[in-house]
Order: structure tokens, then C-alpha cells, then sequence
């Protein structure tokens, strides 16, 4: 007799076993708070925003309390003192809705147990609401808001299934009862649990945006800033390279252009030259990695303080009145100085082209106790103008303070109190470079 092999187990097991599941984690959702003991409000930005929450469930206590008290002796007859104990307990764990909603429902719930147990042996009136008394419904409701705004999805489910669930057991004890409140609680508490869970949900949502909108702009800066430090690279690999070419071809050709070396400052040179070109490759090597992109380098010389007249008058004749006061005698500026402060300018110019046009715009460009000081004011931008970009991200003033960085010099940047702007670069100068120092020349 052959056994057929096991089979996949019948679906009612399935079923079972995904309702234990589902009740093991109703159980712990229940039983565990999904949140910190943290307040509502506690990250809101005024002291009286963040005092509300216990504000209102201290008004809410100090109402229910006095009124579940007198409800309960009044309309149903019970004793002052049972009437007191009840009270205080179906009401005053109220106090614990700011910051632990969970565990005060593991007391309230089971005091109105408790209380619509006392209400069934006392006699009342037709009209009487039972299970639950108009107080305990009242402030059930207010629970149910304070637990949908702070917990799970599954844990207020839950909490609505045990409440209905609940209700309808102590219904079919006394079906004879006329003024039945466990459905109504059963369909207010849905209610309002949606709400609370719809306000929740919204309010996650809106603070995970402005997490990922921060999260976001931060990313955005640093890929700016890394794009701007692989451009400066390039641009400097230019220059560099240039001043590299030329040392190569000096120190090459000095045994033919100096007569009479002798064979140690030959083979000195010839190491100048090799050095000179080996750090050649390695530029042209890193610059690759720069590139690795695809794209082709700028095979034009790179542009300085000599291209400024240029960049002016082009500013002017796209409709911005901007002058320009570059001193006569500037001296020797080192490749990287003057690098930058032609983009300095070319970008603070762009600026008041994109945010302010027809702006009335003054460059300045001067040479000063071993610093050159480059400096672009502009004035607020007429009236009938209206700005190309209303509003900035700051990723040019990023690339100036890198440029600015770079050289070993200072930035200032801000808005002026007429509606202007400034952006003024103070870059160091080598002393041998500035113009106050005495050239060789001169010492002659």
C-alpha cells in the first residue's frame, strides 16, 4: 500500500493559523504603546502651543469627574460613596491623554465595565442610557480621539473591536433595556477614530515631507558645492598646466640656451624637467577622473582681470547699467587670484541680471596692503522691473566662497539697507606679487 506524499495543508489551517497572527498582534498592540511617553505638541514652536494639551485634558477632568458623580447618583441611584470611586475613576485617568492615551484606556475601559455593572443592579428610568452613562460615553469619545491621534492603525482597530465587542456582551444581559448606548458609542467612536487617524496621518505626512524638502535642499548644496570644486579643478588645471609647460621647456632647453653648464647642473635640470613632466601626467590623469563624465574640457585660455571690460560691457548691453573701476596698477596676480576674481565678478553680475534687473551696479577691483579687494554693489532694482528668479537657492554664493576659500581669502555677502546687494572678495596676494613690493628692477 503506497502513501501519497504530503500535500499543502488544507486552507481552514491557513486560516487559523493567520488568525492567531492577527490576534497575537492585536493583542500586543493593545498591550504596547507604538509611541514615547511624549506629549502632543512637544516640538511646537510656542510655550503656550505646547501647555494646550494639558490645558484642555485638565478642563476635561475637572468637568467629567463632578458630572460622572452627579449622574451617577442622581439618575441611577447610586451610593455617593460607590458614585465617587466610579467617578474618579472612569474620569480621572483622563489626565494621562497628552502623552499616554494607551494606558489610560487600560483603566477607563475597564472602570465602565464596572460602572454599566453597578447601573444594571440599580433601577432606572426608561429613559436612562445603558451600558454606558451620557459622562462615560462622553469621555470615551474623548479617549478614543486621543488614541486615534497617537496610535497605530491596529492598535485603534483593536480598541474599537474590544469597545463593540464589549457593548454587545453587556446588551445581551439585559436586552430589556430601552435606551441602548453600545451601539451608539460602537458608531460615534468609529467616527471619530477615523478623524484621529486621518489627522495623524496627515500630520506624519507632512513631516516626513518637510524632513525629505530639508533632506533634499541639503543634498542639493552639496552637490553644488561638489560640482563647483570640479570646475575650479579644471579651470586650475588650465593654469597650472601652462606654468607647467612652461617650466618643462625651460629647464629642457637650458643646456643649449646657457653656455658653459657643467654636467651636475645639466643632469639638475634635466631632473627639473623630468619632475615637471611627470606631474603633467598626473594632472592630466586626475583631471580624467574629473571628467569622467564624458565631458570635454574648455580649450580656450582661461579668462582673468583682464577680461573684465568685456564682461561689463556685455552686462550693459544686455540692459544692466553696471561700471566698472579696475585699478591701473595691479601688479602680478598670481593664475588662481585672478581666476577668480574674474568668476566672482561674472557670477555676482549674473545675480543682479536674474533677481534684480536694471539694477544700477558698481565693480570695483583694487590692490591694498597685500590683498586684492574685488567688490560688486548693486542698488534695488526699479520698480516697473519685475526679478527673472523670485527667489534664490544661494548655490552661486556657494561657489564664490569656495573660489574665495581656495586662495586662502575672505567673503562678505548681503543685502543692503536700501534693497541693494553687496559681495565683496578680499584675496591674499604674495609679497612678492603685490604692487607696493619693489620689483627686481627697481632694487637695480
Amino acid at each position: 500500500m503506497s502513501t501519497s506524499p504530503a500535500g499543502p495543508p488544507p486552507p481552514a489551517d491557513g486560516l487559523v493559523s493567520a488568525a492567531r497572527r492577527n490576534l497575537r498582534e492585536l493583542a500586543h498592540g493593545l498591550s504596547h504603546a507604538s509611541h514615547p511617553s511624549t506629549p502632543l505638541l512637544a516640538g511646537a514652536p510656542k510655550p503656550w502651543q505646547r501647555m494646550l494639551p494639558y490645558v484642555v485634558v485638565l478642563a476635561l477632568t475637572a468637568t467629567f469627574i463632578p458630572v460622572t458623580i452627579n449622574v451617577l447618583t442622581s439618575q441611577y441611584d447610586v451610593p455617593g460613596a460607590l458614585a465617587g470611586a466610579l467617578g474618579v475613576a472612569q474620569a480621572a485617568p483622563l489626565l494621562m491623554l497628552a502623552h499616554r492615551p494607551l494606558q489610560a484606556w487600560w483603566i477607563i475601559f475597564p472602570a465602565d465595565i464596572a460602572g454599566a455593572l453597578v447601573v444594571l443592579a440599580r433601577s432606572t428610568g426608561p429613559d436612562a442610557l445603558w451600558p454606558w452613562t451620557a459622562p462615560a460615553l462622553i469621555a470615551y469619545l474623548f479617549l478614543l480621539l486621543a488614541l486615534g491621534l497617537r496610535e497605530t492603525r491596529r492598535t485603534v482597530v483593536g480598541v474599537w473591536v474590544v469597545t463593540a465587542a464589549a457593548g454587545a456582551a453587556l446588551h445581551l444581559i439585559a436586552p430589556d433595556r430601552a435606551a441602548d448606548s453600545a451601539l451608539l458609542l460602537s458608531i460615534l467612536g468609529a467616527v471619530v477614530l477615523v478623524i484621529g487617524a486621518a489627522v495623524r496621518e496627515r500630520g506624519e505626512a507632512t513631516r516626513r515631507l518637510a524632513e525629505q524638502e530639508t533632506i533634499s535642499e541639503a543634498e542639493r548644496a552639496q552637490r553644488t558645492l561638489l560640482e563647483e570644486r570640479t570646475r575650479i579643478a579644471r579651470e586650475l588645471h588650465d593654469v597650472v598646466a601652462h606654468h607647467m609647460s612652461v617650466i618643462t621647456v625651460q629647464a629642457d632647453s637650458a643646456p643649449y640656451r646657457i653656455s658653459g653648464l657643467s654636467e651636475p647642473a645639466q643632469e639638475e635640470f634635466a631632473s627639473i624637467a623630468a619632475a615637471a613632466r611627470e606631474s603633467l601626467g598626473e594632472m592630466r590623469r586626475l583631471l580624467s577622473v574629473l571628467r569622467s563624465d564624458g565631458t570635454e574640457g574648455d580649450r580656450a585660455p582661461q579668462p582673468g582681470l583682464d577680461r573684465l571690460q568685456q564682461l561689463v560691457e556685455a552686462t550693459v548691453r544686455a540692459g544692466l547699467p553696471a561700471e566698472l573701476s579696475l585699478a591701473a596698477e595691479l601688479g602680478e596676480v598670481p593664475p588662481a587670484v585672478d581666476l577668480s576674481a574674474y568668476r566672482i565678478v561674472q557670477e555676482a553680475l549674473a545675480n543682479v541680471v536674474r533677481h534684480a534687473p536694471g539694477a544700477r551696479t558698481r565693480v570695483s577691483v583694487r590692490a591694498a596692503a597685500g590683498h586684492l579687494n574685488v567688490l560688486v554693489v548693486n542698488g534695488p532694482a526699479p520698480k516697473p522691473a519685475e526679478p527673472l528668479e523670485s527667489a534664490g537657492t544661494g548655490h552661486g554664493l556657494v561657489g564664490m566662497r569656495e573660489r574665495v576659500r581656495l586662495t586662502g581669502g575672505t567673503l562678505d555677502t548681503g543685502p543692503l539697507p536700501d534693497g541693494g546687494f553687496r559681495v565683496a572678495a578680499r584675496m591674499p596676494l604674495p609679497p612678492a606679487m603685490s604692487p607696493s613690493a619693489p620689483s627686481p628692477s627697481e632694487d637695480q
